[in-house]
């Protein structure tokens, strides 16, 4: 599902009658600017002789409206903390410029201790530093200090260690804010300290949780509610604090040593040891259908009405549709081909009663791209039912079809909104709701609707999650509510699988100048999100092949199967819990790399996505058409 433009639609304003400039300058051209403050902007148009353009027609625009604002007449003002973007289009013609607005000082400052607060042992205080607009400001500089130091302690990094029973005031400053607060230091009845595990054997990949426990004095683990300091022996393996606990993962093999730092004089231990993460299978390529002449889009895989089994695959800056019978996965055949008015077919899908096909379309000599319905009564060849371009002409990249209510979920290149239209009637397709981003300029790449929620790739801004009858935030599946988002720093957030309590996040990274004709070195990797509280998921693992880029996803059974560009498609183990660096842990079960001479690019994979069936694991290359695979299990049969 790659994007060429990621821009191009939220641009695409008509060039006045004038002529387009051949340098555009903003006048003044401010890299920061303060929330609050204004500053009025010009703009100059030059031709290509340097001579300026008379009454050039200008258009002022904020890209990224939640930092700063910028009225029609370039009047720029900043509005919170971040990086700020604006646009202005002359004659048709857009020039981009980036302005900063910085961090405002600390004015509030909330502070609580993590837990009791005990004779001998050291307790983290939960330090939220506020600005003006009660927003955190991350990286404030704060400094502790204890007003009864005979009664409690805090050290630099916030921990406060009691000395005796009583009350203490405890001092936070971050700049010219201050706040105080009252700490009880309590009786500790513990007499030593364990770790719990205090010992462990697990593979490399496997999550061990560590609990402090005190030991009363009758020896019996009594008490807890310890927040210790962790720390592990060795660079193979990493130990990150959560709450009380502290959460161990190893990428290589070995013995490890996991201190738990509960006071000044206080330490506890467990001993880890690491086996390498061995898999029983391993994955090999059983058939091949290949493509000389076009380059391969997405793919879907589907028992056809007449009992036979059929890949569909779009293609890529071409305009046609590829029927292959899979019945023998060993040996696709290529049986039909349908031709359509697109620069490009990219995503195909159908629907679960395997009755009706969708084929999105881009690029259009028409201009009417939208979506193309396909009756599959004789799967084999497939014939058009109708279009619907009405509201989605601008093109649609990526669609999912929720089969029960009938209702495609449409990702519009025009608007950047998610266009939810109902096929009840597949002969006369309707719009009937719309969900979008609020903001100028976005750019929604990609959907999949899993157990009533709808989770969008919104490229810059990141994975967006919305209720669609979920019941827990008051969607429909026709209109949807905002439940949640996630964004990293370099955005290019491409697709999105749900699977169990993790989302599997892909971004897609390509160099400037890329060309589909030759070899293309692509960048990005998977994003591993925590959805236990759907309404704040955090990162918690990631998986990155070095020196290559990740592009669509599948997760079934526990393995995470990925189309991993120039790395080929590559099948992971995701069972159970998931931390740090999975690739570096040895949890890959295998891959392959589909190499053809007879291609578009000849011996450059670029493997598209993954899509598991009866057994095989079908995918696309973008230079190499079809290819099936089989993970083949090596357990012993007892």
């Amino acid at each position: 599902m790659m994007v060429i433009a990621p821009l191009a639609a939220a641009l695409a304003i008509q060039a006045a009658a004038a002529p387009a400039p051949a340098r555009i300058e903003i006048d003044p051209a401010p890299t920061e600017i303060e929330v609050g403050e204004a500053i009025e902007l010009r703009v100059a148009a030059f031709a290509e002789d340097g001579t300026p353009l008379s009454a050039p027609e200008v258009r002022w625009l904020a890209v990224t409206p939640e930092y700063v604002s910028l009225s029609p007449a370039g009047t720029l003002t900043g509005i919170r903390p971040g990086p700020g973007r604006i646009a202005v289009v002359v004659n048709g013609a857009t020039h981009f410029h980036e302005v900063r607005v910085p961090d405002l000082p600390v004015t509030l400052i909330r502070a609580a201790p993590a837990g009791a607060v005990r004779v001998g042992i050291s307790t983290p205080l939960r330090v939220t530093p506020l600005n003006a607009l009660g927003e955190p400001v991350p990286g404030a500089r704060l400094s502790y200090e204890s007003l009864d130091e005979e009664i409690a302690r805090v050290d630099a990094f916030g921990a406060v260690t009691g000395v005796r029973v009583g009350d203490a005031r405890i001092g936070v400053s971050a700049g010219a804010a201050r706040t105080e607060l009252s700490v009880r230091v309590e009786e500790n009845p513990a007499t030593a300290y364990d770790l719990t595990p205090s010992s462990a054997s697990v593979r490399t990949g496997d999550v061990v949780r560590l609990r402090a426990v005190g030991l009363g004095a009758d020896g019996a683990r009594s008490v807890e509610g310890f927040h210790p300091s962790w720390s592990v022996s060795g660079a193979g393996a990493e130990v990150e604090v959560e709450g009380e606990e502290g959460v161990f993962v190893a990428e290589d093999p070995g013995t490890y040593r996991v201190g738990a730092l509960l006071g000044p004089y206080v330490f506890a231990e467990a001993v880890i040891e690491v086996a390498p993460r061995e898999h029983s299978a391993r994955v090999e390529v059983v058939g091949h259908g290949p493509s000389v002449d076009h380059h391969s889009g997405d793919v879907w895989v589907f028992e056809g009405a007449d009992g036979r089994d059929y890949a569909y695959i779009g293609t890529f800056l071409h305009d046609w549709m590829k029927v292959w019978d899979v019945t023998d996965a060993t040996n696709p055949v290529l049986v039909d081909s349908m031709q359509l008015d697109a620069r490009r077919i990219n995503d195909v899908k159908i629907h679960p009663n395997n009755r009706i096909g969708i084929l999105t379309r881009e690029g259009a000599a028409s201009r009417r791209n939208g979506i193309v319905l396909l009756d599959l009564s004789e799967p084999a060849h497939p014939s058009v039912i109708s279009e619907y371009t009405e509201t989605v002409s601008g093109g649609v990249h990526n669609v999912w079809i929720r089969g029960e209510e009938n209702l495609i979920y449409a990702c519009h290149n025009g608007t950047g909104d998610l266009h939810i239209i109902d096929i009840s009637d597949p002969a006369a397709p309707r719009e009937v709701g719309r969900w979008g981003l609020d903001k100028p300029f976005k750019t929604l790449h990609d959907v999949i609707v899993q157990d009533g929620y709808a989770y969008l790739s919104y490229w810059d801004d990141g994975a967006v999650v919305l209720d669609v009858g979920a019941g827990t935030h008051g969607g429909t599946p026709t209109a949807p509510t905002f439940v949640s988002s996630y964004s990293y720093p370099q955005g290019n957030t491409h697709v999105a699988w749900r699977h169990g309590r993790y989302l599997y996040v892909g971004d897609e990274l390509f160099p400037d100048g890329w060309d589909p004709q030759k070899p293309i070195e692509a960048r990005g990797y998977i994003h591993v999100l925590d959805m236990s509280d759907i309404d704040s998921p955090r990162e918690v693992a990631r998986y990155e092949v070095p020196e290559a880029g990740a592009h669509n996803v599948w997760v079934e059974e526990d393995r995470l199967y990925v189309g991993y560009y120039q790395a080929g498609l590559r099948v992971v183990d995701v069972s159970g819990e998931l931390r740090g660096d999975l690739y570096r842990q040895g949890r890959e079960i295998g891959y392959v790399i589909p190499l053809d001479d007879r291609t578009t690019v000849p011996n450059w994979p670029m493997t598209w996505g993954a899509q598991v069936f009866k057994g095989n694991v079908f995918t696309a290359d973008l230079n190499s058409g079809l290819w099936v695979a089989k993970v083949v299990d090596e357990r012993p049969v007892s």
